[in-house]
């Protein structure tokens, strides 16, 4: 059953010199949780840049994927000790992404949870930044007078 849920995200980039970016958000979304497999949903705001992107993240026991669509399209996929690369869709062109993710953690259930992956990000092989994300899931408190 797909629950309303509150999202906290925080993204840190550190590119090869001594320049880090930190962006962390909330917002609002959906998820569920069956079999062992988490799955979130939200809407990217103008905070991310990528307005008008509806953003979906699978959590299962062995890896993780990001699949965004609409004004960006794309999908990573992150599994500890492999690099995964991709086309991704901007408004601008298409350009080659690779991520190469060194750590996965995480823990769900049906109440929602955490997950957080450090990972390599290059463009067409040439080394862009070092990643933290990290994603934390809660349900939304109910209200006086609503029931399930």
């Amino acid at each position: 059953m797909m629950k309303d849920v509150w999202i906290s995200i925080s993204n840190r980039q550190q590119d090869g010199g001594k320049e880090e970016n930190t962006l962390v958000f909330d917002t609002a979304g959906y998820y569920f949780f069956d079999d062992g497999v988490g799955v979130l949903s939200y809407q990217e705001s103008e905070l991310t840049g990528l307005e008008g992107t509806r953003t979906s993240v699978m959590v299962m026991p062995d890896q993780v994927v990001v699949d965004r669509d609409g004004i960006l399209t794309g999908r990573m996929v992150f599994r500890e000790g492999f690099r995964d690369s991709f086309p991704y869709d901007t408004p601008y062109g298409q350009m080659m992404l690779g991520i190469d993710t060194r750590r996965i953690r995480h823990n769900f259930n049906e109440n929602g949870g955490d997950v957080e992956i450090d990972y390599i990000t290059d463009l067409s092989h040439a080394f862009v930044a070092n990643n933290n994300f990290r994603i934390s899931v809660k349900e939304m408190e109910k209200q006086n007078g609503e029931s399930d």
